[in-house]
């Protein structure tokens, strides 16, 4: 079975992982009718908690939906401790794929695979509130199997290490060789340390500031 490499910063069991992602169903929609259609109105996308398949999947699904009745701008508001490399892949590559701007939002902590996701905008697009811690750091695997096995897998890690790097280089402006060097270990950064980073735009503190 395929291995999913991981983005986190928390070493909790994968089972009891699992377990919190199973409890997002459909579009992760507030209940009742009414609220519902307000928050879809809103053209507001919450990605909150462990990034696993279930939330890529409900994820993509919300951003597909809003980008189908509208090409105004998306907002999409991130606290995460990170989680399977993959899971961010999908909702990075739908950010970019979508016809409508999706302004990320960083609330709380924007962490590993979460800040994967949250370079999907464009510089100029990536918020946070005031409080936002954000980490960046290398992918790490759950190893095992057989010695060819384990090279292979030792092999995908690098591979995907080198292409995050790239990915980050990219949205920040900083060389891949500064990337692979500061993420060696886990490279924390409060707001204006982000904002000199290049990982962040701009910090809000009201949603006018959106407008």
């Amino acid at each position: 079975m395929a291995q999913h490499i991981r983005l986190d910063d928390d070493d909790d069991d994968e089972d009891e992982r699992r377990q919190e992602g199973s409890k997002d169903e459909g579009l992760g929609l507030p209940e009742g009718d009414k609220i519902g259609k307000l928050y879809f109105k809103s053209r507001t996308v919450i990605v909150a908690g462990p990034i696993t398949d279930k939330l890529a999947q409900r994820t993509v699904a919300h951003l597909l939906a809003l980008a189908e009745d509208s090409e105004d701008p998306i907002n999409m508001l991130i606290s995460s401790p990170g989680g399977h490399v993959e899971s961010g892949d999908m909702i990075h590559d739908v950010i970019k794929f979508i016809r409508p701007t999706v302004r990320t939002i960083g609330s709380g902590w924007v962490a590993s695979a979460g800040a994967l996701i949250f370079v999907g905008a464009e510089k100029v697009n990536r918020f946070c509130l005031p409080n936002t811690r954000f980490l960046i750091h290398q992918p790490s695997g759950g190893i095992g199997g057989t010695s060819s096995d384990m090279m292979i897998q030792a092999e995908q890690v690098r591979l995907m290490r080198d292409r995050l790097n790239q990915i980050f280089a990219e949205a920040t402006g900083q060389t891949v060789e500064r990337i692979e060097k500061d993420t060696q270990r886990d490279f924390w950064l409060n707001t204006q340390e982000a904002l000199d980073y290049g990982l962040l735009g701009k910090v809000i503190r009201s949603v006018d500031e959106l407008k």
